[in-house]
């Protein structure tokens, strides 16, 4: 190879080394940070192929959404017990350039700030409610309000809170037995006033059947009464009406009936004086003596 050939590879490798420190390309899952002596004089590269001077610098960053899973936390609740707080938290970077200027670009660096940031937002929601109400309630009623809270702070180091879950709250080993006997007993208190209420009802609804009872018997019974007093009224009408008609013939009919009545047994005994008005008509068909 003469000098010529050798020259034009030179002159090939330093074009190649100059594109390659002069060219970077960010794909849609980066951020990128390009920096010249140290300062950021770009923040906002798009995905693709970019240009920069050889004496630049660029740093890259995930923009895709991170989670941290946090180790369970101890904390302490309104009714001064402390719980165990399992959580996880979803995140990105949103501004890149001020991301790098609160955390140094570290990620480490900034899992740590945010995780004190939620850290401190859970503790305050804890530390408003008692075990029961964290135990029974719905967890996103606490976890949105500190949500709120905490996405203010984290916008300060450019990162934008996506979502704060918790996946279980557990009550340590030295505190769960008796908070768990205490809830038990309290159940079982709410259990006695229920059934002490169900029987106070129960005892009323008894109480009001059988005035009822007793009030609708007495109503029947007069009902009754007067029916009856009213029919023997009308029945004795209609005997007085029939007498009137024919005294003579009354007499007889009703002479008639009490000897029926009488005489209605084979073994019937009555012990009477002859000269009794009771057998007037058997002694005579007139009646009269």
């Amino acid at each position: 190879m003469n000098f010529k050939g050798i020259g034009s590879v030179i002159v090939l490798l330093v074009v190649a080394l100059v594109a390659s420190m002069s060219l970077f390309t960010v794909t849609e899952t980066e951020l990128a940070l390009r920096f010249r002596f140290g300062e950021i004089i770009q923040a906002d590269h798009e995905p693709g192929l970019h240009f920069k001077w050889p004496i630049d610098n660029v740093i890259k960053f995930e923009k895709r959404l991170m989670t941290v899973d946090k180790r369970p936390e101890r904390f302490l609740t309104g009714g001064t017990k402390y719980v165990l707080v399992d959580f996880f938290v979803k995140w990105r970077i949103i501004d890149v350039a001020l991301f790098y200027r609160a955390t140094g670009g570290s990620e480490p660096v900034a899992v740590t700030r945010l995780l004190s940031i939620i850290t401190d937002g859970l503790r305050k929601a804890v530390a408003e409610r008692s075990i029961q109400q964290l135990v029974s309630a719905d967890r996103a009623d606490f976890m949105d309000a500190m949500l709120i809270s905490t996405t203010k702070v984290a916008a300060e180091l450019g990162i934008q809170l996506i979502d704060v879950r918790v996946k279980r709250i557990d009550l340590p080993d030295e505190v769960s037995g008796s908070v768990f006997e205490r809830m038990r007993q309290e159940r079982v208190r709410i259990a006695k006033q229920l059934r002490a209420e169900g029987a106070q009802r129960s005892e009323e609804i008894k109480s009001n059947a059988d005035r009822e009872r007793t009030i609708l018997l007495a109503d029947a019974y007069k009902q009754s009464e007067i029916t009856r007093g009213e029919g023997d009224a009308e029945a004795a009408s209609i005997y007085a009406n029939a007498y009137n008609q024919d005294v003579e013939f009354y007499s007889f009919h009703r002479s008639l009936q009490a000897y029926r009545s009488a005489f209605r047994g084979s073994n019937d005994l009555l012990v009477l004086d002859p000269d009794s008005e009771f057998f007037e008509y058997l002694k005579s068909a007139s009646g009269k003596q």
